[in-house]
């Protein structure tokens, strides 16, 4: 009989937001060797009215049992709305934990933050199971490094929670090199918890490196009036973590470069107040476009001269980027934005795919893009492909499900 293992992750197939698509093909991977369940939060598109219906629907996708949970509708921009979205999540994914039978393993991440991981404490506690546990991202860290809250004691009590966490699980697996060290500092001198530090992934088979001339790319380009462009493109969330309200300061900086274009692709929280700094200061050298289908996103990935891979100051040792993984398989050089140390900067050094500058240092972003630009086109490429290479070397997906399925088989 195949060991029992359940998922507790907010998102999964159809939904690939955040790491949707991350634990989707994980649970794919390893379908053979385990009996899955996953709970999962029903995406919103499944049901227009998400106050209706029923509270728990069951889905297949091959092997892999879901239960989704029907939660309150959320507005990202309202904390109110997001808190009492993760308070439903937590308490009805605990309640669907505590009602399978003869787990064996119990797989949860850090989202939502020190809820994931407290699901997984309790799930042990009460089942029996061994509690395995992926941290994407470290909280309370990364709401304190953007003042998320003003209330320091919360932070000290979250973060002690989140470290009980920790000790109490059975392995932790951290997607960077520099959270295996913020893992570390929270243990300091006592026995730490086992843990693997596991990069994220892209397809490197789905996204490849295209040349601006290919049919595909030419057509994203032309529909927005793109030719001659040299495109500066950032291509993700919006969100809170990546500074991206104050480095869009760069772009008025810059737009004495008539041929230089920035291209900032997705949503999130701060995207309003970037779109307010363009409209107020008259820039045409700056375009917004909406998420990119998944189906297109090769395209639009190398229709860019130069990628930015950025973070904002204190991250480090917090998340990783994962669109670093996205450009590298599309052989784009990267501006990073990003402190010494931190696993994306020591990706880009280690590859040689582009440069780095410090968060907050929009002086040195500026020179450092300047650079990018003055570069010869074939040096700028050959600098892009160096990332692909590596890539293709070190940060295969293969590789890193195959680590997974490794560590899993041996829990």
């Amino acid at each position: 009989m195949k060991p029992k293992i359940v998922f507790v992750i907010n998102y999964f197939y159809p939904d690939y937001a955040s790491t949707g698509q991350l634990l989707t093909e994980l649970c794919l991977h390893i379908q053979k060797d385990f009996h899955i369940i996953v709970i999962a939060a029903q995406p919103e598109d499944m049901n227009a009215d998400n106050s209706l219906g029923t509270r728990f629907t069951n889905d297949r996708l091959q092997d892999i049992e879901i239960i989704r949970i029907r939660l309150p509708k959320q507005d990202k921009k309202n904390k109110w709305s997001r808190l009492r979205y993760i308070a439903a999540y937590f308490f009805y994914a605990n309640l669907l934990v505590l009602r399978q039978r003869n787990i064996n393993i119990l797989y949860t991440i850090s989202t939502p933050p020190i809820l994931g991981g407290f699901i997984g404490s309790i799930g042990k506690f009460f089942k029996r199971a061994k509690h395995i546990y992926n941290i994407q991202d470290f909280n309370p860290e990364q709401a304190e490094a953007v003042s998320f809250m003003k209330n320091k004691s919360l932070y000290r009590i979250a973060k002690w929670v989140d470290t009980l966490n920790c000790k109490y699980a059975d392995h932790i697996i951290t997607v960077g090199h520099d959270m295996q060290e913020t893992l570390y500092k929270r243990f300091a001198n006592r026995a730490i918890t086992a843990n693997t530090v596991i990069n994220n992934w892209t397809d490197e088979q789905e996204i490849v490196p295209l040349p601006k001339k290919h049919p595909r790319v030419q057509e994203f380009i032309h529909t927005h009036g793109w030719q001659n462009k040299f495109i500066v493109m950032y291509s993700g969330n919006m969100g809170l973590y990546y500074d991206l309200e104050n480095l869009i300061q760069i772009t008025k900086e810059l737009a004495h470069f008539e041929d230089m274009k920035f291209v900032f692709i997705g949503d999130g929280a701060v995207k309003a107040e970037m779109e307010a700094f363009v409209s107020s200061n008259r820039l045409n050298n700056v375009a917004f476009l909406p998420f990119q289908l998944k189906s297109d996103l090769k395209f639009s990935l190398n229709a860019a001269d130069v990628h930015l891979v950025v973070n904002q100051k204190g991250i480090k040792g917090v998340s990783v980027p994962s669109k670093i993984y996205g450009v590298m398989a599309a052989g784009k050089p990267i501006l990073g934005v990003l402190e010494e140390g931190s696993e994306a900067c020591r990706l880009i050094q280690a590859s040689g795919c582009g440069v780095v500058a410090e968060p907050q240092d929009y002086t040195a972003v500026t020179k450092k893009l300047t650079y990018l630009y003055k570069l010869k086109r074939d040096e700028l490429a050959g600098m892009g492909m160096k990332g692909r290479e590596y890539l293709d070397q070190h940060l295969k997906r293969e590789q890193s499900l195959d680590k997974y399925r490794s560590l899993l088989l041996s829990i």
